[in-house]
């Protein structure tokens, strides 16, 4: 690897932080570079996912004034994450990649649509909700379960697995977007070095590749923190939605 492609992964890197923490999707950038270097496929992706989990610790502690008060929700869905990150890893172990290809672009189609469409389910929620005693603080019946099937998507495969977070808390937690998009840094970062671990235990890991995404992404995390408690409710919902259609239109190409 010249010193010229370790400043471009970084910097793939950096960019990829930057997403994961403000929607995700970041490995949308990070793969593809990757694989124009000449890295083998599947060296790529294990290493991609080992070197993102530093950058998801990086968002996570951007927002930690975020996570204020919200410990009790973090532990209970991230139960959840872990559950279903784990499911999620071993079935990547078990299955063929093309018994997932089919259902992937449907959930992100679904994830962005549900962001779109959040603010008014929520509120119909919410009224149904308030009849049987209100909204608990880690929300209505469905959020785990729905958590932890995010959980198995993200472990398996993880493209855009921040847009469907977002669209189960969005709809499901009463709290604000930027408090949503603290909690679902913290679940993906749960299932992300779930998935890590695997790969590191049965796969080979090209470490240079990995520290130099995992320095980038670092770097991209705080940035990431900073550009998105910036943004208003609304634009940060378009941005969601606007991630997801990429990965969509990636994934469908």
């Amino acid at each position: 690897m010249s010193p010229l492609e370790g400043v471009l992964i970084a910097l793939a890197g950096v960019a990829a932080g930057t997403i994961n923490t403000v929607v995700g999707s970041g490995t949308l950038i990070t793969f593809p570079t990757l694989l124009a270097f000449g890295v083998p496929p599947v060296t790529a992706n294990v290493s991609n996912t080992v070197g993102l989990v530093p950058g998801s610790m990086s968002g996570v502690f951007g927002y930690r004034r975020e996570l204020a008060g919200q410990r009790a929700r973090v532990l209970r869905l991230g139960s959840a994450s872990l559950i279903g990150g784990v499911a999620g890893a071993l079935l990547l172990l078990e299955l063929p990649s093309s018994a997932f290809d089919a259902i992937v672009p449907v959930l992100i189609a679904l994830g962005v649509v549900l962001v779109l469409l959040g603010p008014r389910i929520q509120r119909s929620v919410a009224a149904r909700a308030e009849s049987r005693g209100g909204i608990p603080d880690h929300g209505v019946w469905w959020v785990w379960p729905a958590v932890a099937a995010t959980g198995v998507y993200g472990g398996y495969f993880g493209a855009a697995q921040g847009v469907l977070l977002m669209a189960v808390l969005g709809i499901g937690v009463a709290d604000s977007m930027q408090r949503h998009t603290a909690t679902k840094n913290v679940l993906a970062l749960i299932v992300n070095a779930v998935a890590a671990l695997v790969f590191i235990a049965v796969a080979d890991i090209d470490w240079v590749v990995a520290g130099l995404i995992a320095l980038g992404s670092v770097v991209g995390g705080q940035i990431g923190a900073g550009v998105g408690r910036r943004l208003p409710p609304v634009l940060l919902r378009a941005v969601i939605a606007g991630v997801g259609v990429v990965a969509l239109a990636v994934l469908l190409t």
